[in-house]
């Protein structure tokens, strides 16, 4: 702030401007020093007398003599400098720093589709793990034009192999994954035998379910079969008493005790008689029976314990006593069970002779032999079952007391 001016002051005396600067001629010679004013400094270089710095005190007195209040200079309003610059900024990070291992080579040429097809893996493994570093995500490149071909060709898109978290694999890494999942050498036979195994039980598991159920049920069918033509024929007149053809039937075997009703057919064969669900009558060479209707001789027959209808698979369970029934189609011929011998070799035919040695029979008569084998499911050994003749009954007088209770 300047003093105020003499016009202005209050004590009314005239202005000198000679006063002001305190001798004369100050005033031109201030004037003429300024050529320009537009070329004034800057504040604090002007050599004008008219120039105060704002930071010294000034003492402004009053014509009078008296003090003028002091007034605290306002700071100057910051003037605008065009030459002023703006601060620094830093410098953007370069690929390498924002990337790091994952940079790939720059290419010093544009590569072509097919190698741009090929570092697809690569450039994705790179903008997924860009966004954890500061910095803008460098743009994934699009697979090549072939690759794109080959795709649509195909009808689908490449599968691309990914990490558990997403990220998809390089080339090395998915060849290395595809080999991992191809089975070994040693996996490939294991499994091979397993397949062999499973197949190999599955089998023996239907030839069990075969002969333990199936072979029971077409067995009986048949059997069941051939007693009803036996009883046709018998009722037509056909079945008189002679010889038998193998395989054919003549009569029927009733065992109360044991609720079993099976044909006789002539013969031991297994095919023909015994797996239909039949008894076979022993008729040849050294084993060869004599027939019911004989008046001495020993009547043997043979049949299944297990599978093929298994008619015979309690006769251990028959006990002294018990009666077997013999229906031809004249007679009936019942018999007494006499006693069992639980275990034999099958060599041994002695037992089916006319006086079986062990039966406890002594001297020839009528009697009846049940063989068949043992332990059950197994043909290492042969049971055998004994009886005699104790009534002959004829048809037309009617079924005998054994039969009918």
């Amino acid at each position: 702030m300047t003093a105020l001016r003499p016009e202005r002051d209050s004590s009314g005396a005239p202005y000198d401007a000679n006063d002001a600067y305190g001798e004369d001629g100050a005033l031109e010679a201030a004037v003429d020093h300024l050529e320009d004013p537009l070329t004034d400094p800057l504040p604090g270089q002007h050599p004008s007398p008219w120039f105060r710095s704002g930071s010294a005190e000034q003492e402004r007195r009053t014509p009078t003599g008296q003090q003028a209040p002091t007034e605290t200079p306002a700071p100057p309003e910051p003037q605008a400098q065009e030459w002023q610059q703006e601060p620094p900024q830093a410098p953007e990070p370069t690929y390498e720093q924002l990337y790091g291992a994952y940079a790939p080579e720059q290419p010093t040429r544009v590569p072509d589709d097919e190698t741009m097809g090929l570092r697809t893996a690569d450039t994705r493994r790179i903008a997924q793990a860009a966004p954890t570093q500061p910095g803008p995500t460098p743009p994934t490149p699009t697979e090549g034009r072939a690759a794109r071909r080959k795709a649509a060709k195909k009808g689908g898109t490449r599968p691309t192999a990914t990490r558990p978290g997403g990220a998809p694999l390089s080339r090395v890494e998915a060849r290395r994954a595809e080999r991992a999942r191809r089975p070994s050498p040693g996996a490939v036979i294991s499994r091979g035998l397993g397949e062999v195994f499973i197949t190999v039980g599955v089998l023996m598991l239907l030839f069990v379910t075969y002969q333990l159920w199936w072979t029971n049920i077409r067995a009986q069918q048949q059997a069941d079969g051939a007693a009803h033509d036996l009883q046709e024929s018998w009722a037509e007149g056909k079945g008189k008493p002679g010889s038998f053809e193998p395989g054919q039937g003549f009569a029927l075997l009733h065992i109360p005790r044991l609720d079993v009703v099976v044909p006789v057919a002539e013969g031991i064969d297994k095919q023909k008689v015994l797996d239909r669900g039949m008894v076979g009558h022993y008729n040849e060479g050294a084993t060869k029976t004599a027939m019911p209707e004989a008046k001495k001789g020993n009547f043997a027959v043979a049949g299944h314990r297990n599978t093929h209808g298994e008619p015979f698979r309690y006769i251990n369970r028959l006990e002294p006593g018990d009666p077997i029934v013999v229906e031809t189609q004249d007679t009936y011929f019942v018999y007494k069970m006499a006693s069992i011998l639980p275990q034999t070799a099958p060599s041994n035919t002695s037992v089916i002779g006319p006086v079986p040695p062990g039966s406890g029979f002594t001297k020839p008569g009528r009697y009846i032999t049940l063989t068949t084998c043992t332990p059950e499911f197994t043909s290492k050994y042969r049971m055998i079952v004994w009886g005699k003749m104790v009534e002959e009954r004829p048809r037309d007088k009617g079924k005998p007391s054994a039969l009918v209770n």
